[in-house]
């Protein structure tokens, strides 16, 4: 994965790789690109082989473009040019049966499941359709459960599961204020219900030693927030606002004095909950947030 400089990520970042998930078989959902395809690459480059999924065709109530199969392509060649495996395929997180179906190829070819990544996630922003926030809850939400459910039965005892969840589940009045139709409101609690499914999870899990633990980033450099529609809400005073100008507002939200965080920033909290440092972290709701939440505990003003 290059960085802006053109130079391996993990070089940019400093990142070392010391084998801590050597062995081990991860499955990633939302994986063709964005924190998908970072959190695939990184656990690689620690050991792991990989399942990868991802939809790779557009949600209509989805006004960014969303994956396609050449981005999956490539998440499968930087997986591979790390000398780790990986199974790539299209699926649906809104179908478990086709999740199930993937996971047991994989299973089937690499021997067993250690890790699971519910990471596919969408943030609809049209206005004045309920059936957005239909979209959001099956994706965010339901695609979470099913991604973990055809997962039990196959995953390791000691394993890990992590959920991405999001700051603005835990922050009110971000994603669910009227700007965001009703898809903004599904994204919001959705999120914020993976809050309580985390923890009872953990308690479900607990018995076989499966560690299950939340990441709720910030805002992450990826398409989620680099896209016209996302421009429009945070500078709705310009008519086509650009990147350089949605930058004040985007670093108005952290303490931090940053307009987002980067992929590998989440990836490196995943690797650590995925990985036997972990191994007693369970029920976890771990901010990668720049002090966000801090800064806004009732919500931005």
């Amino acid at each position: 994965m290059l960085g802006s400089s053109g130079i391996l990520a993990h070089e940019a970042w400093g990142i070392h790789m010391t084998g801590r998930l050597e062995g081990k078989v991860a499955f990633i959902t939302g994986a063709a690109r964005g924190q998908g395809r970072s959190h695939a690459i990184r656990l690689a480059q620690e050991g792991a082989d990989i399942i990868a999924i991802d939809i790779c065709e557009q949600i209509e109530s989805n006004l960014y473009p969303l994956s396609t199969p050449e981005d999956l392509a490539e998440t499968a060649k930087a997986v591979e040019d790390l000398d780790r495996r990986i199974i790539a395929r299209q699926a649906d997180v809104r179908d478990r049966s086709s999740l199930q179906t993937v996971v047991e190829e994989g299973v089937a070819e690499f021997g067993h499941l250690d890790v699971v990544v519910a990471n596919a996630g969408i943030m609809p922003m049209g206005v004045g359709n309920p059936m957005d926030f239909v979209d959001a809850t099956d994706v965010d939400l339901i695609g979470v459960m099913s991604t973990v459910a055809v997962s039990i039965p196959h995953i390791s005892d000691g394993g890990a599961i992590v959920v991405t969840g999001s700051n603005a589940g835990l922050m009110p009045g971000t994603t669910e204020t009227g700007t965001m139709g009703s898809g903004g409101s599904g994204y919001s609690w959705s999120k914020r219900t993976l809050v309580g499914y985390v923890e009872q999870m953990a308690l479900v899990l607990a018995p076989r030693m499966i560690r299950v633990n939340a990441i709720h980033p910030t805002n992450v450099n990826t398409h989620l927030i680099h896209n016209k529609e996302l421009y429009k809400i945070f500078r709705p005073d310009l008519e086509n606002p650009t990147r350089e100008d949605v930058i004040p507002a985007f670093t108005y939200f952290q303490a931090m004095p940053i307009p987002y965080v980067e992929p590998v920033d989440i990836s490196n909290a995943v690797l650590f909950l995925s990985c036997d440092e972990s191994r007693y972290v369970t029920g976890q709701q771990l901010r990668v947030d720049a002090g966000s939440l801090l800064r806004w505990p009732n919500g931005p003003r």
